[in-house]
């Protein structure tokens, strides 16, 4: 199975039975990261590697989405209206989590967590379920983590500014449409990370 899979599932998890039944409870879509994957900001309930966990059980995420929300009862479903992105994850889908590409995932999250809390320790990473990535808005700027996408397979960090202005032209930093980012590959650390983030920090406070 390939991370790509696995990637999808835990998007699909993440938007229909946790981030959609939390806001038609709270009225909020954020996510958190927990130290097995991420869980619910208000909802109690989380994925552990490859299982979904809630106040009375646990289970492993091998079956269709909806016969884990039955059993948990939870009132699945992606939050209706919010945004027109997802993770394209049906509730009656078999989905299957690959437990190597789950902890290599989970782990990406947590790197950024740290580092974004470091870059930033007044604002708190957020785990959007629309993308399913880890994110601070800082100055105008998004700056934040993917486990990777349509766009970029691997694992990456990324800095996203609102005002795009110029920036294929102004330094090599600068190497996609909406920014910069860094994959995997590039960046294994929390300090790597880090870096990353105050270097377009400083190129941005510059212009």
């Amino acid at each position: 199975m390939s991370i790509e899979q696995t990637r999808r599932a835990l998007h699909g998890v993440a938007e229909l039975l946790i981030a959609g039944p939390q806001y038609r409870r709270h009225g909020t879509i954020r996510l958190t990261v927990t130290p097995g994957g991420f869980g619910g900001t208000a909802l109690p309930v989380r994925v552990d590697g490859s299982e979904l966990v809630w106040a009375m059980g646990r289970a492993r995420i091998t079956v269709p989405l909806h016969d884990i929300a039955e059993n948990a009862h939870i009132d699945a479903g992606a939050p209706h209206g919010l945004y027109t992105d997802g993770s394209g994850v049906s509730l009656d889908e078999v989905i299957e989590i690959d437990p190597a590409a789950a902890r290599l995932i989970s782990g990406w999250f947590r790197l950024g967590d740290r580092a974004l809390r470091h870059f930033a320790p007044d604002l708190t990473p957020v785990l959007w379920p629309e993308h399913f990535d880890l994110s601070i808005t800082l100055e105008n700027t998004t700056y934040g983590v993917s486990p990777g996408d349509q766009n970029v397979d691997l694992p990456y960090a990324y800095v996203a500014p609102a005002d795009r202005g110029d920036l294929g032209g102004t330094d090599p930093f600068w190497n996609a449409g909406f920014g910069a980012f860094r994959t995997i590959d590039d960046i294994s650390t929390e300090r790597s990370m880090i870096e990353f983030f105050e270097a377009g920090r400083k190129l941005l406070l510059n212009q």
